[in-house]
């Protein structure tokens, strides 16, 4: 089935002579589906560079890892727009018959070259409906400790919105963890004594994007806080909250030695 054949059967109203298409992707420097599932699409979505959204309807998809595979993340009524310096802001409003379809429903479709914006009858023929899932995405589940490895978009999540494995799992055990700088492959290792372990030393970092390191603090001093969104978060080792701080910092000390992380990272001490 076609995209517009079901949005139709939906609504009527939504005919692709009405609608620009928003094919959303990376931009450079967040991944859309990390901000859908933070739940800030619309608000990313109405900040344009340029007047994309001349027409009465919105219908977004967002880039999935699969080939050609799409996530419908709504159908959105174009209401107004002002320019805003260098911008547009859009106001927009969400078509309430199409939200509990939101993050369920994933189509096909071959994008051609890098355009974001595609008038809808153009294509409309080209957007087959692939699946419709009965939960709507989110944030994996917490796998293990081995397979921890967390972009600092996905912890932010993790942490705004409480996720409860996540949260149990790492509230119950200290360790060693690893940041790594994806721009410059630079390490930083760390540890976690305190009462949550793992979990109240990782708010940390998402609530500051330093934790409080002095290294990592002058370095989003210089580059600016969205400079965080280069860190990943892995756990080398994992400790009960019974093992005493000395024996968690001597394994700290451990690692720090095998990666380097001071003479070649952001470890000062």
């Amino acid at each position: 089935m076609e995209l517009f054949t079901f949005i139709q059967a939906v609504n009527p109203e939504i005919i692709p002579t009405k609608c620009k298409i928003h094919l959303a992707v990376w931009n450079g420097y967040q991944n859309p589906l990390d901000v859908y599932l933070a739940g800030d699409f619309e608000e990313w979505q109405s900040w344009q560079s340029k007047k994309n959204f001349n027409r009465d309807y919105i219908v977004s998809l967002i880039q999935l890892p699969e080939p050609n595979t799409w996530l419908f993340a709504g159908v959105y009524e174009s209401v107004s727009s002002i320019w805003n310096e260098d911008h547009y802001d859009y106001t927009t409003k969400s078509i309430p018959e199409f939200e509990s379809y939101s993050g369920r429903l994933k189509v096909s479709f071959t994008r051609s070259g890098r355009q974001s914006y595609l008038i809808a009858e153009n294509w409309s023929e080209n957007i087959v409906v692939k699946e419709i899932t009965a939960q709507k995405v989110a944030v994996e589940s917490f796998q293990g400790y081995q397979h921890t490895s967390l972009s600092k978009a996905h912890l932010d999540i993790i942490v705004r919105q409480q996720i409860s494995d996540w949260r149990s799992a790492l509230s119950s055990v200290s360790g060693i963890y690893l940041i790594t700088d994806l721009a410059t492959g630079k390490l930083y290792v760390g540890s976690a004594t305190g009462e949550n372990g793992l979990w109240q030393r990782w708010c940390d970092y998402s609530y500051s994007g330093h934790g409080g390191n002095n290294q990592l603090y002058s370095l989003l001093s210089e580059k600016g806080m969205k400079y965080a969104d280069n860190f990943q978060y892995s756990i080398l080792e994992i400790a009960d909250t019974h093992k005493t701080k000395d024996e968690i910092l001597s394994r700290e000390a451990y690692w720090k030695n095998v990666l380097a992380s001071k003479e070649f990272g952001y470890n000062d001490n």
